[in-house]
């Protein structure tokens, strides 16, 4: 899997709002009776899956306003965080997602909406 590290570039990147970015999974390229398919074909699928590297701040929450506009109040902008987390394994809809490169490697950018599952190593159960 590749990660979030000091010394590579992803760390200068900030995803904006309730995106994810997400490395693609090489996907198989051929079917399970041995036939080899195109990577064109493989890439248009519909569902497809790969490792969340980053995640964006989340959805923005109105803050309350208050009646003193007098009063000089500081707007911090608060934040719903997403349910994806840096390592986990995404299931997402191919429709949504935003093809990009970035350092030579191929990456996607998928709102929160179009991710479908998550799997995570750690057991949530206990």
């Amino acid at each position: 899997m590749y990660e979030v590290t000091a010394d590579n570039r992803l760390r200068r990147l900030i995803i904006v709002g309730d995106r994810v970015l997400i490395k693609p999974k090489s996907p198989t390229d051929r079917t399970t009776t041995g036939l080899y398919l195109p990577p064109t074909i493989t890439e248009k699928e519909q569902v497809q899956s790969g490792y969340v590297i980053k995640v964006g701040p989340g959805y923005p929450i109105p803050s309350a306003s208050e009646d003193e506009s007098w009063k000089e109040t500081e707007e911090k902008l608060k934040y719903m965080p997403l349910q994806a987390k840096e390592g986990d394994i995404a299931i997402y809809l191919q429709r949504n997602a935003i093809d990009l490169e970035y350092d030579g490697e191929k990456y996607v950018i998928v709102p929160q909406g179009s991710i479908l599952m998550l799997d995570r190593s750690e057991d949530l159960f206990e």
